[in-house]
């Protein structure tokens, strides 16, 4: 009895097993999802919107991009690691609720754990702006001006324990500036009080100010790369410009799926988006938000994930930086 029914199991699984792979094969065979954890407005969810409609086209079946904002993007992020590894929810991932936020909270899931890897799209400055009337005209004289002035200034954020907030921290903790950190709900009511007179200076993406710089509503004193960026041709690295040699920091932007997603679908998925973002267009398109391509495939991608967590965590111990 026990080996027919071992025999028995055996010959189920063999036949599932072509019913899989046939599964697999057809994907997609219905529309997916692009979660995006922040609300509109943030760089994340302008790429996020793009590469939703690159696959679409390229799929065959709508992604349709959707907004789960809250908790320095962790809802969204923790939504898609619970979702069903089929494909058909997808993570528009940041810096923030996957590097910076595991490492100053106790998140509800595991990166490594969690998530599957697909690709980075490339890694972006980050620009330090001053409204028009702060009296210092460039970094070194705004770090001058801050620091002797301690607890007068404010500064602004996406969010706790998001990729602003840090990134602001390690800078002011380089530069030695006491600042009072004013967080908000994504970038968008950040900008907003940052233009009404209510934030003396903020760290932010291309994606939500470089309009803003371009229109003269705020001043550009340098970016967070050592590296220049063809995105903001003759804007200084803070590390030279601000007297903060170490400072290096870049975010990016990502694909990953839940765990346990067949290594076809993640296959064809890379495939699409290394094929799309090859076109003039997507290109053009990407350059418009400020974002260079540069793709990073899911080997180079853990591995920088893990570069990361290595670089600051350390950093965000040192400083005492844990979400409020």
């Amino acid at each position: 009895m026990t080996h027919r029914r071992t025999v028995l199991l055996g010959a189920a699984g063999l036949a599932a097993a072509p019913a899989l792979a046939q599964q697999q094969a057809a994907w997609p065979s219905r529309g997916a999802r692009m979660i995006i954890p922040w609300p509109p407005g943030q760089s994340t969810d302008l790429q996020g919107r793009l590469v939703a409609q690159m696959l679409t086209q390229r799929l065959g079946q709508n992604v349709v991009p959707e907004n789960k904002a809250g908790a320095g993007g962790q809802i969204g992020t923790d939504f898609v690691a619970k979702s069903p590894p089929d494909g058909y929810t997808m993570l528009a991932a940041s810096i923030g609720p996957i590097t910076f936020s595991p490492l100053v909270q106790r998140t509800p899931y595991v990166v490594e754990r969690d998530f599957a890897p697909v690709a980075c799209y490339g890694i972006s400055p980050y620009m330090l702006l001053v409204r028009p009337d702060f009296p210092a005209s460039d970094a070194r004289g705004f770090v001058a001006a801050v620091k002797a002035a301690p607890g007068r200034y404010t500064y602004a954020s996406s969010g706790i324990g998001g990729a602003q907030h840090l990134l602001t921290a390690v800078f002011n903790a380089q530069a030695g500036l006491d600042a009072l950190h004013i967080p908000f709900q994504g970038s968008g009511p950040a900008m907003a009080a940052f233009l009404g007179g209510q934030i003396d200076y903020a760290i932010e993406t291309i994606a939500a100010a470089g309009a803003l710089v371009k229109q003269g509503k705020l001043r550009l004193l340098g970016i967070t790369t050592r590296k220049p960026s063809a995105m903001l041709p003759g804007a200084p690295p803070l590390a030279e410009v601000a007297g903060l040699p170490e400072y290096d920091i870049g975010g990016w932007n990502g694909l990953l799926l839940p765990a346990g997603t067949p290594q076809p679908i993640l296959d064809r998925l890379l495939a699409e988006v290394e094929a799309g973002f090859a076109t003039p267009e997507m290109k053009e398109r990407f350059a418009g938000i400020g974002v260079e391509l540069a793709p990073i495939g899911p080997d180079g991608f853990r591995r920088l994930l893990r570069a990361e967590a290595a670089l600051f965590g350390p950093v965000i111990r040192q400083l005492g930086i844990r979400a409020e």
